[in-house]
């Protein structure tokens, strides 16, 4: 039996109204971000790009307004990896209260050398990792306040064959980039299930939910002008691609399920259905590394040291 019976329903192209909800999507000006944004303005929402380029910022939200007429769309300048300067970013959200959050953003390196936040943490590590691990504390008011609050966190498929290795989180005695980065999407991964196991023993009413896009290839989606174009080269070589993997609208449907779908519950795990790579959401086991409740909670002490926030991240958690 499926792990999600109601796959086949859910209609990624007829999305529910959300209207009078507001989403903060971060590094929502561009690739899978980009593309969760453009979905959830479609709902009736109000979506606010997190972000730390206006230019970008502006980029994309002329792009969303043209092809959603009327979208309600604004922007937060948000640096992930400038952790001391995040309560006031959240502070001048200026919202009674916040439905979702979508941790999206994401900073990806190719080659070395190992680089660093002002800071001084490890750039992959601390960006995607702590910087929002450090949000979602000063975001917790907010999320609170909403009837159902929701922490999207966006993981990845390569974080799958990833290990943590407790004594070296940032890479300082082997820093290799691919390697590194898919080890901090796995903390990103293990910080939304650990999240929701905290939310649920202290009786919160906000959820956590961890999702990932499969195999997203620029090559594969559709263009924006303001924001992504592809070459008749570029589509070409996608082609054969495209048996396997998809693009990065696509690869955003499991993050605008998790933040829409009542049905989708907190600790699941959403990806696309064809082998975790591509085509329509749906939920997936937890296993593996991805159910190491005990590397998680280490993390999870670890990180609140590194951020410098409490540990109950001003959600009440134990």
């Amino acid at each position: 039996m499926p792990l999600d019976p109601h796959t086949e329903s859910w209609d990624v192209h007829r999305l529910p109204r959300a209207a009078g909800k507001t989403f903060l999507v971060t590094g929502g000006n561009a690739g899978i971000g980009y593309f969760v944004a453009e979905q959830l303005a479609g709902t009736g929402a109000t979506v606010v790009l997190g972000c730390r380029d206006l230019a970008k910022a502006e980029s994309a939200m002329a792009s969303i307004r043209s092809r959603v007429p009327g979208a309600r769309v604004r922007h937060l300048r948000l640096d992930l990896a400038d952790l001391p300067s995040l309560k006031a970013t959240a502070d001048t959200l200026d919202l009674p209260h916040l439905d979702a959050v979508v941790h999206n953003a994401g900073v990806a390196l190719d080659e070395p050398p190992r680089r660093v936040t002002k800071d001084g943490h490890e750039l992959m590590f601390g960006t995607n990792h702590l910087g929002h691990f450090a949000l979602t504390r000063w975001l917790a008011p907010l999320l609170s306040a909403a009837p159902a609050g929701r922490v999207v966190t966006v993981g990845s498929f390569v974080a799958k064959s990833e290990q943590l290795d407790p004594d070296d989180l940032q890479s300082r005695n082997d820093y290799r980039p691919k390697r590194a980065y898919g080890r901090s999407k796995l903390a990103q991964m293990y910080f939304g299930f650990a999240l929701d196991r905290r939310l649920r023993a202290a009786g919160s009413t906000v959820r956590s939910v961890v999702v990932h896009p499969g195999g997203a290839l620029d090559s594969l989606t559709p263009a924006r002008p303001q924001v992504h174009m592809r070459t008749s080269a570029e589509r070409m070589v996608g082609l054969p691609a495209g048996l396997l993997l998809q693009g990065k609208e696509a690869g955003a449907w499991p993050a605008v399920r998790a933040v829409l779908d009542p049905d989708v519950a907190g600790g699941q795990l959403w990806g696309p259905r064809v082998f975790g790579l591509r085509g329509r959401p749906h939920r997936e086991p937890v296993r593996g590394n991805l159910a190491d409740a005990a590397a998680a909670a280490h993390l999870w002490d670890a990180s609140a040291d590194l951020a410098d926030v409490a540990p109950d991240l001003g959600l009440g958690l134990g």
